[in-house]
């Protein structure tokens, strides 16, 4: 018998119990449609992360105040950063190429007849380019602002959502923040959630002006740091950390009362965490599959004993023990393939809802769809063989006397 009729023998004998083959179907269809989804939801993690990285720079370290301590004992008191600080690091820290402050608090935004309460950040012109944020719309504040205590204002993105207007019909219009007139010159493009500065809902005014007009005080939030290319971000931490010592007058020998983070290390940790999230959840999945494959075996085992005698008259008629296994392992692995690409469609779908209706960051990548196929055709083959040998080593007399 040749190959050909080999499948044509096997496909008849699948559509004869479609029903039977359609529910052993379904173990493959839900296994592989799980790994797709979960295997999607990872990469769509992974490549989330990836982008807030990209986001963040791979140049950019934070300083954060931290806790005195005096002769290895915590102080009840907390250092603050201040403007002097920043100042100093601007100054004397060769191997930084941009410092970034932030003195920022809530406060009352009044525009028309709408009152809001937001974060107001002063910082310094070099802001959005440290941070990776566009303008949108009108333009950043200018370092003349800065030396002017100029009361101009840009918005994040969520600003003009609130006050229900267009980010372009707000250029040129005052805003009061805390009773104190400021003109809108510009909004920022959405960010979205990411580790480190989230600019969307909050306001952001001239250092200058915050630290006189708005806050009446020094003390920083935190400050952003850009590391020279070529030098090491270790490098930028031993730099910061000379100057701040020097400045807040730490012995040495003495503990640091400030932090130093660098970002990306907590990126690439949430990176790891993801992938082995991802690989977790794809080996759950993958579970279904090998229930799907048992099925396969139970249900390959039930055919030959129901066609044994089918087999003894084939044997009798001069079917090898090769045609015999060829037939049962098609069918296995004819059962196994249509499982999985009928899992592939439903996987595809449940990405695409996901996406849609969650708003889930989902990727499907061809090396799913491929492992998939090749977990479906292997389940197919490695659960069907079995079955198939047993199929073809019967003896053809003993089958035709099998009622």
């Amino acid at each position: 018998m040749s190959i050909v009729e080999t499948v044509r023998v096997a496909l008849a004998s699948i559509l004869a119990n479609l029903l039977r083959s359609s529910l052993t179907m379904l173990g493959i269809i839900i296994g592989v449609a799980a790994v797709i989804t979960m295997v999607a939801l990872g990469t769509g993690a992974q490549r989330a992360v990836d982008a807030q990285i990209a986001q963040l720079g791979t140049r950019v370290l934070s300083v954060m105040a931290g806790q005195s301590f005096r002769r290895g004992v915590a102080s009840a008191n907390r250092v603050s950063l201040t403007v002097d600080d920043y100042e100093a690091l601007v100054r004397d820290a060769p191997l930084l190429t941009e410092v970034v402050p932030e003195l920022s608090g809530g406060r009352q935004i009044k525009f028309g007849n709408k009152n809001l309460f937001h974060d107001v950040v002063g910082t310094t012109p070099n802001f959005p380019g440290v941070h990776a944020v566009d303008v949108r719309a009108g333009t950043m504040f200018t370092a003349g602002d800065l030396a002017t205590r100029r009361r101009v204002v840009v918005l994040g993105s969520e600003i003009p959502q609130n006050l229900e207007m267009a980010p372009e019909s707000l250029i040129g219009r005052t805003v009061a923040i805390n009773r104190v007139p400021f003109e809108i010159i510009g909004v920022f493009e959405e960010v979205g959630e990411r580790f480190g500065p989230e600019p969307d809902d909050r306001l952001f005014i001239p250092l200058t002006t915050a630290e006189l007009r708005v806050f009446g005080q020094d003390r920083l939030r935190g400050l952003s740091a850009q590391v020279v290319d070529g030098v090491s971000l270790e490098m930028g931490m031993v730099d910061i950390e000379r100057v701040l010592r020097r400045e807040h007058k730490i012995r040495p020998g003495e503990d640091n009362d400030f932090m130093i983070l660098n970002r990306r290390q907590f990126m690439e940790m949430a990176q790891a965490s993801t992938e082995i999230f991802a690989y977790l959840l794809a080996s759950i999945a993958g579970v279904s599959l090998l229930v799907g494959g048992i099925g396969i075996m139970n249900i390959m085992l039930v055919s030959v004993t129901e066609r044994t005698r089918e087999i003894g008259v084939r044997k009798a008629l001069g079917a090898t023990r090769f045609n015999i296994l060829m037939q049962f392992v098609v069918e296995a692995l004819t059962i196994g393939v249509l499982g999985g690409v009928l899992g592939i469609a439903l996987g595809g779908g449940a990405a695409w809802a996901l996406t849609e209706l969650v708003n889930w960051n989902v990727f499907i990548s061809v090396d799913a769809i491929l492992l998939a196929v090749l977990f479906s055709v292997g389940v197919g083959l490695f659960f069907g063989i079995w079955p198939a040998r047993r199929a073809a080593q019967l003896d053809p007399i003993e089958a035709l006397r099998h009622d």
